[in-house]
């Protein structure tokens, strides 16, 4: 029997499957795992989903622990934790573990059994409704919070700079020499400087370490796309700048994070040739636990759940050609110029180098089913990029705040040699019953690679939606 004087971390599926390794995040506490909670692993387990890949992840390192000794008496971690399988007296080896109430039933008599052969117990879930159902029936309880991020305080990638407006009128302002002496910016933050009494005159920068800034400023795509505001204007210099392999776009409904992201994977690998390929993915929770029981191919099967990345894309292009109808106009009406300077007996203007561009540009954009049939767009779900390096890519994850950071981890991990990952959601609207804004993944990858040499973030607060669309997300 285990010492009474430590306290007892009894925990749900949920938490295993958010976070294959919990059982090391305990100290040198004891980890109690109904046998209920093995049952639930052995039902998931073969789902071709990441609650699937997180669950065998789950069992193998509990398969692990096999190896130091019985997980029924207890296996002691290096920690000086310890890892035991409870088995409640009310089991019933003939029920099903596909009953949730049942088997949260077991769970909590698991934990109240040992409260009541005198042990400090603490049951540990993911489950809203399990905890409120825990403590009614006296039971100390706490979701799992390892990655515990208070949105107060949490990074956003820039911050606000007030300085007397002749400070503007310098190379680089006084006030950002000294705050970088005093430390107070991470690698990559965005600084907005702005004149004390008027917001409207400001400059905007990135630390680059040291007294190092640069100055950012819009884009100059030959397409007719720039920044709408300032964090727009950010996010393009992060997502347009080689050296930054990993960025992070936070934002509500209408912030563009989608389109910004689009239009810089799509500049970078059609027209400049960064990169092999732009790969879009999305976590497919609405298509229910796998998409393999939907018809056709992985593309077909994809195109419901990707059409916001359609849309944008349509968008997009219709831009795009815009703009350049409009420089074929400018040339063509240059060449008429050009062609009565040379009757008047001047002499003929050549067409430029930026009408060859601009027809090479014109041949590189296409559709998106165009440009997934010549290989220069892939859309993939998730589930199929697990165990794959991926090099020379620009890879676009959407609706990120639907994953676990565990999962972010996994897929991050992906990134191979010459490649650039972008991880773009809404923390404030997630679909998946285990998380929230602080435990999210794409908050907690913010949160964890501030101030990485390679890693920018920004939380883009402006929408640029409908008045109407505007309303509809603050009211509803």
């Amino acid at each position: 029997m285990v010492e009474q004087k430590r306290k007892v971390f009894v925990l749900d599926t949920n938490v295993l499957v958010h976070d294959p390794h919990a059982i090391f995040n305990f100290g040198d506490n004891i980890v109690g795992i109904p046998l209920v909670v093995l049952q639930e692993l052995d039902h998931f387990k073969g789902e071709n989903t990441p609650r699937g890949k997180s669950t065998r992840q789950a069992i193998r390192v509990l398969d692990g622990l096999r190896e130091s000794g019985s997980l029924r008496d207890g296996v002691v971690l290096d920690s000086g934790g310890i890892v035991r399988i409870l088995i409640s007296k009310e089991h019933d080896w003939q029920a099903s573990s596909h009953d949730p109430i049942q088997s949260d039933n077991e769970i909590l008599e698991s934990a109240l059994s040992l409260k009541k052969e005198g042990y400090s117990v603490r049951l540990i879930s993911k489950d809203i409704n399990m905890r409120v159902r825990a403590d009614a029936l006296g039971l100390e309880v706490e979701d799992y919070a390892r990655h515990v991020i208070t949105e107060e305080f949490v990074y956003k990638g820039w911050q606000y700079i007030a300085v007397p407006a002749v400070s503007l009128r310098r190379g680089i302002p006084d006030e950002l020499i000294q705050g970088a002496l005093e430390k107070r910016f991470m690698l990559n933050e965005y600084l907005l400087v702005h004149s004390e009494h008027n917001d409207q005159n400001f400059r905007v920068f990135r630390y680059k370490g040291g007294k190092e800034f640069i100055e950012v400023n819009q884009p100059g795509f030959t397409w007719p796309i720039e920044a709408r505001n300032v964090q727009q204007l950010m996010a393009f210099d992060a997502l347009l700048d080689p050296s930054i392999q990993f960025v992070t776009l936070v934002g509500g409904a209408g912030t563009g994070k989608t389109f910004l992201a689009l239009v810089a994977g799509l500049y970078e690998t059609l027209i400049k040739n960064m990169y092999e390929r732009l790969l879009i993915s999305r976590p497919v929770i609405p298509l229910g636990p796998d998409i393999g029981y939907l018809p056709g191919d992985v593309q077909e099967k994809m195109h419901s759940w990707m059409q916001p990345i359609y849309d944008n894309m349509d968008f997009i292009v219709h831009l795009a050609n815009k703009g350049l109808d409009v420089q074929r106009h400018e040339d063509h009406h240059d060449d008429q110029h050009g062609q009565q300077g040379q009757a008047d007996g001047g002499k003929k203007h050549k067409k430029g180098k930026k009408g060859q561009v601009d027809g090479q540009q014109r041949a590189a954009l296409a559709p998106l089913d165009v440009l997934v049939k010549r290989g220069k767009i892939s859309l993939e779900a998730i589930t199929y990029m697990r165990g794959r390096s991926i090099p020379y890519q620009y890879i676009l994850i959407d609706e990120v705040q639907n994953l676990t950071p565990h999962e972010v981890k996994t897929l991050i991990t992906r990134v191979g040699e010459g490649s650039k990952i972008v991880l773009a959601g809404d923390p404030y609207q997630i679909d998946s019953p285990y998380l929230d804004f602080s435990s999210n993944g794409l908050v907690v990858a913010s949160e964890k690679f501030k101030g990485e040499p390679y890693f920018s973030t920004i939380f883009l607060q402006s929408s640029e939606r409908s008045m109407l669309s505007q309303r509809a997300s603050e009211l509803l």
